[in-house]
C-alpha cells in the first residue's frame, strides 16, 4: 500500500521541536515498514515564529495550512514574550488556525495505559480501565464572543467584558462529531453545560435534545451541569464514555480529565473542521501540554503525547486505523516494559530521556509488524 498524504508540521517553541522529532522516527518507519508516504512541509510558529518574523503566524503558513491534509502542530509558548501585545502572543497561532480552518471540534481522550494506573492521584481501581473522550466545541463560546474587551468606566474603575454566545448550527456540528464518535465507542453522550444560570447552556441543552431525537436516537443520551461534571470526573470518571460541552467547560473539564490518567504528558488530542464537497476535513493535532520551556533543550521531554497525536492523525483524516493502533500499542508496550521519561516516573521503574524513549517506541513496531 501507497499512500501520499499533505501533512503540515509546525513544531513550535520550547519542547515543541524535539518531541517532534521523535515523530519524524515514526514516520519514516511508516515509510519503510507500511508503504505509507507523506508530503511534508515544515514551518514556524508561535514563539519561533516572532523571533523571525515579528509574527507568532504569517499568513503563509494559515494558506499551507489549509493546503495540507492534516496539520501536526507541536505547542506555542514562552515567557520571554510576556511582554509584547496580546495580539502577538505566541498563542494566537493556535487561536488563528483554528479560526482560520474552522476547527470547531475538539477531541480530547483521557485513556488510562495500565503501567500508568499507580501514576494517577486517584486511586488504581477508580481509574483502571478510563477511556472517555471530550468533545469540546473550540471556536465559539466566551472566548470568541463579543463585545470583550477592558473598558474604563466614568469613575475612573475599570470593567472586563466576556460574551458567551452560541448559536443553533454551532451546537449541532459539534454535537453530531460527539454522537458519531459514540457509535463507534460506548455508545453514551453526556452533554454538559449550565442550563440553570445560563441562558446559553439553556439553548445547547435544547439543540443537542432535539438532534438526538431526531437523528441520533439509538446513542443513548444524558445532560449534566459542568460543575457536577468536575465533580463526578473525580468521584466515578468511568461513567462516562463521550462528553460534549461548550469551549470554556471542555478547557476546563479536559485538563481536569487528563490528570486522571497520571500525566498531561500523555495526551493527544484532535481539532477537526467541517467536511468539504470533496471530502476533505481540516485538521489539527496536537498534545495538550505545553511548551514546557523550563525543560526545552534538557533532552528529557515526554514524546509519547506528540506521537500519539500523530496516532489520531492517522485514524481521523486518513482512516488507517490498523497503524494508528499499532502505534498506540506500540506506546503501550513500552510503558510495559518499565521505560519512563521524568514526568511519570516512579520508584522501580527506568528513567530515559526524549530520543530514548523515541526510540523504544520504533522498536516496538518492529516487532509489533512482525
Amino acid at each position: 500500500m501507497t499512500v501520499t498524504k499533505k501533512l503540515l508540521v509546525l513544531p513550535g517553541d520550547g519542547i515543541g521541536p524535539e518531541v517532534m522529532n521523535e515523530v519524524a522516527r515514526i514516520v519514516a518507519w511508516m515509510g519503510r515498514k507500511r508503504g505509507v508516504a507523506f508530503d511534508i512541509s515544515e514551518d514556524l510558529v508561535g514563539g519561533a515564529s516572532l523571533a523571525v518574523h515579528g509574527v507568532p503566524i504569517r499568513d503563509e503558513v494559515i494558506t499551507a495550512a489549509k493546503a495540507a491534509d492534516a496539520v501536526l502542530f507541536g505547542s506555542v509558548g514562552d515567557p520571554k514574550w510576556a511582554s509584547v501585545g496580546f495580539d502577538l502572543r505566541p498563542e494566537v497561532a493556535i487561536l488563528k488556525l483554528r479560526q482560520e480552518l474552522g476547527l470547531f471540534a475538539n477531541l480530547r481522550p483521557a485513556k488510562l495505559f495500565d503501567a500508568l494506573a499507580e501514576a494517577s492521584t486517584l486511586k488504581p481501581e477508580v481509574v483502571a480501565g478510563l477511556d472517555i473522550m471530550i468533545v469540546r466545541e473550540s471556536v465559539g463560546g466566551i472566548y470568541f464572543g463579543t463585545p470583550r474587551g477592558i473598558e474604563t468606566l466614568p469613575d475612573g474603575s475599570k470593567r472586563g467584558i466576556n460574551t458567551e454566545i452560541y448559536t443553533t448550527s454551532e451546537i449541532e456540528r459539534v454535537a453530531r462529531v460527539a454522537f458519531d464518535l459514540a457509535r463507534q465507542r460506548g455508545n453514551r453522550v453526556c452533554s454538559v453545560e449550565k442550563c440553570n444560570v445560563m441562558e446559553s447552556g439553556l439553548l445547547w441543552k435544547e439543540v443537542v435534545t432535539a438532534l438526538h431525537a431526531r437523528d441520533y436516537a439509538d446513542v443513548e443520551l444524558t445532560h449534566m451541569l459542568a460543575d457536577n461534571c468536575a465533580m463526578q470526573l473525580v468521584r466515578n470518571p468511568r461513567q462516562f464514555d463521550v462528553i460534549v460541552t461548550g469551549n470554556l467547560f471542555g478547557d476546563l473539564l479536559s485538563d481536569l480529565a487528563s490528570m486522571l490518567t497520571g500525566s498531561l504528558g500523555m495526551l493527544p488530542s484532535a481539532t477537526l473542521g467541517a467536511v468539504d464537497e470533496e471530502g476533505r476535513r481540516p485538521a489539527l493535532y496536537e498534545p495538550i501540554h505545553g511548551s514546557a520551556p523550563d525543560i526545552a533543550g534538557k533532552g528529557i521531554a515526554n514524546p509519547l503525547a506528540q506521537i500519539l497525536s500523530f496516532a489520531m492523525l492517522l485514524r481521523y483524516s486518513f482512516a488507517m486505523e490498523a497503524e494508528a493502533a499499532l502505534i498506540e500499542q506500540a506506546v503501550a508496550n513500552v510503558l510495559a516494559s518499565g521505560l519512563r521519561t521524568a514526568d511519570i516516573m516512579s520508584p522501580g521503574m527506568a528513567q530515559v530521556g526524549t530520543t530514548v524513549m523515541g526510540e523504544a517506541v520504533v522498536r516496538e513496531l518492529d516487532k509489533l509488524n512482525g
